[in-house]
């Protein structure tokens, strides 16, 4: 750790712009001081690396004596045993640390697009993101989910190529493989020092000096290999010119042939790279600890203070938290939040946007799984509040007034749907707590209880994302289950009519029960629901009777001849008889319902399947695969637009039956690289004859 501090102050006398003698000669700013800490978001697509650099980061900072890793399943990051299972994160993960005498607090996001709601809603209130990729071209789409939230929510991020030394090819290459899923513009701000096919250092185009990776170290200052003096000039001048177009003096100068000063240079990165306007691209390998202190430098001279990040949300000028996730732990609720604004202390009453209040019963500093109680916390501060019951995830908190909200996440709408038990009917109640744990905990999951089928439906954003719920029920609350795919709605209809007469008789001693009715059935056109008509005359069925036989009707169709509800059936009560002494409402009410379960397997009955209108997304060049998954799946295509706003991506408009769309995502995401999702809506009801119908009719006789 020696050596890394003292390059540190060598690196910090020098940026502050002064010489051996006190007098100023490049760079003034020397770093930002007493700013507040700042709020990093970690995001990539999995297997790109984060949590072994947010490893990296804390161990380059001190923050820990002993650097974990991923297979090894220590890190701060991922501690959870859903996390450490699967070796991959399954939640945003916060860290806080100091570098330099400025703190930082990180949040590791989760990878995969099935826990991408979680990512956005901790990037909302974030200073800035470091977005990880690998170096290979191949893998540039995957980043695209990622920085299209990011742009959207106006943060400033920065692209860190990780396991540089696992690189093939040329830095360009890939720059120009991610240029196109990035709005601002790329710019590189390293170009690798390659010895023997390897990548072995970095030369920085800001400070136009070489650095040889040392694994575990910081980097050594050397000097700019021959070979590689051309290609840094011309890169240099390529950073410049893309800093250029949004400082007309600096492109006068490039013009002019000028030779910028450095401290011009770094000011236009800084206000470039906080602006959104371009995004630095740095390079380097978290496993070794290579390039990550260069990571450190720019974050902390490039990244933006918390008090433009709370102008930029909206919230400047009040005291503000937001809320970025909660978690049920065995003491409680906990409310992970980012204070924009302000200072909020422990005890304090907290004032959601919709004006109800909330007490804090706790304040604590995240690390990984553990939790430092302290009492308050200031601006740029990641804490947690204790007790917060009636506060959500996406929540703006003040202690002043209500009405105002940072823009969280949208709530993502599910993509796939389990039916879950548990073995014992007993922890049936402790099941749906739990379950509802879950839900505030992550909302893009949901809950519902299927009346029709009687099924608890856990509904998410794709298989891992739900086998992760399911394995948190056992882990943290106890409770093992079993899943199946939920039941599909099936409906009935009839595609002819019928008259049916019906007389309930009954004499058990007293008064007895007798009713008679005679009822025509028809048709209806699909989607007419159900109709009622009178046409007794002569008063053959009092009126106060006409009620009950449209009721035992309609009882009648909950359950028709194959076992599912009746649509679009028309029903006519015609002709009837009574009893003044026996007959009773309940009597009329069981002889419709007679009269219907006689004549519905009369009527030509047929099944009829729900078929879902879904929008499709994916990227262009996996459009034509998607043809043969809605085909493959009794579906037929509708048409296709360009996605709005995703440069490269289309959106398939298509008719499903639902019965088709379990596995649908499933395999969407493994024909784009796990990015391609789908949105999904009732549309009509169709026909369903032949072996489809058969295995549906097994499938209910079987549950």
């Amino acid at each position: 750790m020696a050596a890394l501090f003292t390059l540190a102050r060598e690196e910090e006398t020098r940026m502050s712009g002064t010489n051996a003698k006190g007098i100023k000669t490049g760079r003034q700013d020397g770093g930002p001081k007493n700013c507040g800490p700042r709020m990093i978001a970690i995001v990539g697509p999995y297997g790109s690396g984060k949590t072994s650099l947010l490893e990296s980061l804390l161990h380059a900072a001190g923050a820990t004596t002993r650097k974990g890793q991923v297979s090894a399943g220590n890190t701060v990051g991922d501690p959870s045993a859903e996390a450490r299972a699967r070796q991959m994160s399954t939640e945003p993960n916060a860290a806080v640390m100091t570098w330099l005498g400025d703190s930082y607090a990180f949040i590791d996001c989760p990878g995969s697009i099935e826990f991408l709601s979680d990512t956005l809603s901790a990037i909302a209130a974030c200073d800035a993101a470091v977005v990880v990729t690998e170096p290979d071209p191949a893998k540039a789409l995957m980043l695209q989910p990622y920085m299209k939230a990011l742009e959207d929510a106006g943060v400033p991020r920065l692209i860190f190529v990780n396991k540089i030394d696992k690189a093939k090819g040329r830095i360009r290459d890939l720059l120009e493989s991610l240029q196109p899923i990035s709005a601002a513009p790329l710019v590189l701000r390293q170009v690798p020092i390659w010895e023997e096919g390897r990548v072995t250092g970095a030369v920085d185009l800001a400070l136009e000096r070489a650095y040889h990776y040392r694994d575990h170290a910081a980097s050594e200052i050397a000097d700019m290999p021959d070979e590689l003096a051309e290609r840094e000039k011309q890169a240099r001048y390529q950073m410049l010119e893309a800093l250029a177009d949004h400082d007309d003096h600096l492109m006068e100068e490039l013009l002019s042939d000028i030779e910028p000063p450095q401290h011009e240079v770094f000011a236009d990165l800084m206000k470039e790279t906080g602006a959104g306007q371009i995004v630095p691209v740095l390079i380097g390998c978290a496993e070794n600890d290579n390039g990550v202190r260069r990571l450190l430098k720019a974050l902390r001279h490039d990244v933006p203070e918390v008090k433009q990040t709370a102008v930029r949300v909206g919230v400047a000028g009040q005291d503000a938290a937001y809320v970025l996730k909660t978690l049920h732990s065995p003491q409680g609720k906990l409310s992970l939040a980012r204070i924009l604004a302000g200072t909020i202390k422990d005890g304090a009453t907290l004032m959601r946007s919709d004006g109800s209040e909330a007490r804090i019963g706790g304040v604590f500093q995240p690390f990984g799984d553990k939790m430092s109680k302290v009492g308050f916390g200031a601006a740029g501060d990641l804490v947690a509040f204790g007790r917060l019951d009636p506060v959500q995830t996406g929540d703006t908190l003040s202690t002043v007034r209500p009405g105002f909200a940072v823009a969280g996440a949208s709530r993502a709408e599910p993509v796939h749907a389990l039916a879950i038990q548990v073995a014992d009917r007993k922890d049936e109640v402790k099941l749906t707590a739990a379950l509802a744990k879950l839900a505030e905990e992550d909302p893009s999951l949901s809950v519902r209880h299927d009346a029709e089928t009687h099924e608890l439906v856990l509904s998410g954003q794709g298989e891992m994302h739900l086998k992760v719920a399911i394995d948190r029920l056992a882990s943290k609350f106890g409770l093992k289950v079993t899943a199946h795919a939920p039941r599909v709605p099936y409906r009935e209809t009839i595609r002819r009519g019928a008259t049916q007469h019906a007389r309930h008789k009954k004499q058990s001693g007293g008064h007895g029960q007798f009713a008679d009715v005679t009822v025509e059935i028809r048709p209806l056109t699909r989607g007419e629901g159900f109709q009622f008509e009178d046409k007794v005359t002569g008063g053959s069925v009092p009126r106060q009777y006409i009620p009950s036989v449209e009721r035992g009707a309609r009882e009648a169709l909950e359950k028709g001849a194959f076992g599912f509800p009746v649509v679009d059936v028309a029903v006519a009560l015609t002709d009837g008889k009574y009893h003044d002494v026996d007959s009773s409402n309940e009597a009329f009410i069981i002889a419709g319902r007679m009269a219907m379960h006689e004549a519905l397997p009369q009527c030509a009955p047929v099944l009829l399947e729900p078929v879902m209108a879904v929008d499709i997304h994916v990227p262009s060049n996996a459009t034509a695969a998607v043809n043969g998954m809605v085909s493959s799946r009794r579906g037929h295509i509708l048409g296709f637009d360009a996605r709005d706003g995703w440069s490269g991506w289309d959106v398939v408009r298509a008719e499903i039956p639902q019965a088709e769309l379990q596995s649908l995502i499933v395999e969407l995401r493994s024909a784009t690289q796990g990015v391609g999702g789908y949105t999904a809506r009732f549309d009509h009801l169709a026909e369903l004859t032949g072996r489809p119908a058969e295995q549906a009719l097994a499938h209910m006789r079987a549950a």
